[in-house]
């Protein structure tokens, strides 16, 4: 008998403090990945790209299955997601699957979300969503998700669903990996033809997000001792996501989650992990250190380096809600004399229009940046070149995307430091975003990106050594210090652990 499958998805990381709000029409051109779809054109717009559906598409064909496109969208991450916005979307991709049923059962679906959505009513964004999905579906069609790491957990999440799968590296270069795990569990939970025993608990602490990196130190052994668990227990997916900790709602923070053939399995497994993670607690501390400090340590850094040093911009990572438009970081380097020094990158559209009409080699008097807060870069700049902002991402997370920056252009200033301004806010994560104006990055003495742990997949391999500065910006590196109302008082955010 052929499988029908349905697949879709929603993607949004919500910033409680973020400076700007999440409307619809940020989810139609996402600066690096493919616009709202839904459809006859879902499937085609996914295809090859840097997503967890494009992962799931191959192993449900091969298993013969039909596959039915719902709405696939994603949102940079910003502010709340205004109910319009989200009413609409959530709209679209339940008369969806209520079309889909009109042409026949369903023998299970599949949605590639994030899981730290949040609107302006539902402070569980994906747990409202699956409630329309499983009212329409009814009890008994499988569900299966994936969510990104730093997806808030939630009850409603996992009790809506029959399985979940996040990712498991930070930066994400597993997205297509994962998608083709949760289609593999989805195809399992059909054939079982019942649903797996389920376990769930959250953690009592959080994790900041530069100690969240699965590349080294205290979350690579976590993510070991989770894989060892897993087989230990012979379970089918024991779910870590590690939290958003800028969401200002009760089930902010961590949470594992665990499905097996049995309720005992489930449990074993989840209770050991969460053992060990909190007995590592003290392991997870953030690494940022002030601006000028910074700035002033990248310099000492790079006298006689043969490759360049990296400064991590954390603060204003418009991966984790910041605007990328802060000018902090770079008013410092400028302070302290950093020539040879490019930053990646300024989203401000105005100066990015005001380049191009002063044309390649003009100069002009800029007030760069500062859109979110008030506080923009104000000097004499000359252009050295010009872009459209359109090429194809190369790095591991972004290969089989293409950039849609919009007008792009690089300035510099004096005492020769290079700055790309962009018309659409990016994490600065690949390093074709700066070479599509000319730069080599490898050829850099010091380069300053606009992200948290993205950076690392593509720009690690080439680093001299790799430095996180605290610049003005709301991504903040110790979250406690936020005004939260809403999170359970359980949660432990003190400083030096989140």
């Amino acid at each position: 008998m052929t499988l029908r499958i349905a697949a879709g998805g929603f993607q949004h990381e919500t910033h409680s403090f973020a400076p700007r709000p999440t409307v619809y029409g940020d989810f139609l051109k996402p600066g690096g990945f493919p616009p709202l779809s839904r459809g006859a054109a879902l499937f085609p717009a996914i295809e090859g790209s840097s997503t967890a559906l494009a992962g799931a598409l191959p192993p449900l064909r091969q298993a013969g299955a039909t596959l039915v496109p719902l709405l696939w969208c994603l949102g940079m991450p910003a502010g709340p997601i205004q109910d319009e916005a989200f009413e609409r979307i959530a709209a679209m991709l339940c008369a969806d699957l209520s079309v889909a049923l009109e042409d026949g059962a369903l023998d299970g679906v599949y949605l590639d979300l994030h899981g730290a959505a949040l609107t302006d009513t539902f402070p569980d964004a994906e747990g409202e969503l699956l409630r329309r999905v499983r009212a329409i579906l009814g009890p008994d069609v499988p569900v299966v998700i994936s969510l990104d790491p730093h997806a808030n957990l939630t009850a409603a999440m996992v009790d809506l669903t029959d399985g979940v799968v996040p990712y498991l590296t930070y930066p994400h270069i597993d997205k297509r990996e994962t998608g083709a795990r949760a289609a593999a569990l989805l195809l399992q939970r059909v054939a079982r033809g019942a649903p797996f025993a389920t376990a769930f608990r959250q953690l009592d602490y959080w994790f900041t997000l530069s100690a969240q990196c699965t590349m080294a130190g205290p979350m690579q052994a976590a993510m070991a001792a989770r894989e060892a668990m897993a087989a230990r227990h012979g379970v089918a997916e024991l779910g870590f996501c590690f939290g958003f900790p800028y969401a200002d709602f009760a089930d902010c923070g961590a949470a594992v989650s665990c499905h097996a053939d049995s309720a005992a399995q489930a449990e074993a497994a989840v209770d050991a992990f969460i053992t060990w993670l909190q007995a590592h607690e003290d392991d997870f501390r953030p690494d940022a250190i002030p601006a000028a400090e910074a700035v002033a340590a990248a310099l000492r850094a790079a006298e006689g380096a043969s490759r360049p040093v990296i400064l991590a911009d954390t603060q204003d990572n418009p991966g984790g809600g910041g605007h990328a438009d802060t000018t902090g970081l770079l008013a410092e380097l400028v302070a302290q004399g950093a020539s040879g020094a490019v930053l990646c990158l300024i989203n401000d559209a105005e100066s990015a229009a005001a380049c191009h009409a002063a044309g390649l080699g003009g100069s002009l008097a800029l007030s760069l940046g500062g859109k979110s807060d008030g506080v923009p870069f104000d000097a004499t700049a000359r252009v050295v070149a010009l872009g459209d902002g359109h090429f194809p991402l190369t790095g591991p997370m972004g290969q089989g995307n293409t950039a849609n920056l919009g007008s792009c252009a690089l300035v510099e200033f004096e005492p020769g430091i290079r700055v790309m301004v962009a018309s659409r806010k990016t994490q600065a994560y690949d390093q074709a975003i700066l070479r599509h104006l000319g730069v080599e990055p490898a050829d850099c003495r010091i380069v300053a990106l606009k992200s948290s742990v993205h950076f690392r997949a593509d720009y690690a391999p080439i680093a001299e050594c790799i430095i996180i500065a605290a610049a003005p910006g709301p991504v903040i590196a110790d979250p406690s210090v936020l005004p939260f109302r809403h999170v359970r008082g359980t949660v432990r955010k003190r400083a030096g652990v989140g």
